[in-house]
């Protein structure tokens, strides 16, 4: 079982780089393909924004842009 990139990048030295491009391609798409069938996540959710996040930025947004807005006018 691989377990460190530094692995993974001795088997694709060995193995994947000898392969015509042709092949790379093939192997890409079995590993993609595989990947897919198991519905494996490849987006980390805990790195997204929530719509709470979103809902959050945009309300303090607003605020600002309205402080900063009253600001300006008063030196007018």
């Amino acid at each position: 079982m691989l377990k460190t990139e530094a692995e993974i990048q001795k088997v694709y030295e060995k193995i994947i780089n000898d392969l015509s491009p042709h092949e790379q391609l093939y192997l890409a798409s079995l590993i993609l393909n595989n990947l897919a069938e198991k519905k494996v996540m490849v987006i980390d959710e805990s790195e997204t924004w929530t719509q709470e996040d979103q809902n959050d930025l945009v309300a303090l947004s607003l605020q600002y842009s309205n402080e900063v807005g009253e600001d300006s006018e008063e030196l007018v």
